[in-house]
């Protein structure tokens, strides 16, 4: 089996790419983007991952069965996803067990 090779240039791209990506990572965590915050900071590193996964492990040069699991490990952690914030949404604002009580709580003498 003969392996796929690479040109150097594709290689300098991807960095650069993803140095771009880190650059924007960053700039994204000093602003406020209320709640899309998460939105954003997951965008950006699911971007820089598909990257990876398609050019640094060779993925994208692979056999088809080797994309179906990549495939398929995506649609699980989908799912995971998916259920996990479905779980978070569902829970109700609960004061935080760090937090100092409430001054309705202190009983005054």
């Amino acid at each position: 089996m003969s392996e796929h090779i690479v040109s150097p240039k594709i290689y300098l791209v991807i960095f650069l790419t993803l140095m771009a990506g880190t650059a924007a990572t960053v700039w994204a965590a000093y602003h406020n983007f209320g709640a899309f915050n998460i939105v954003i900071a997951l965008a950006i590193a699911t971007f820089k991952a598909t990257l990876v996964v398609l050019y640094f492990m060779h993925a994208r040069y692979s056999p088809k069965r080797t994309q179906l699991v990549i495939v398929c490990s995506i649609f699980w952690l989908a799912i995971m996803l998916v259920l996990t914030l479905a779980d978070y949404r569902t829970r109700g604002m609960h004061e935080s067990r760090l937090a100092p009580p409430s001054n309705s709580n202190l009983v005054r003498a």
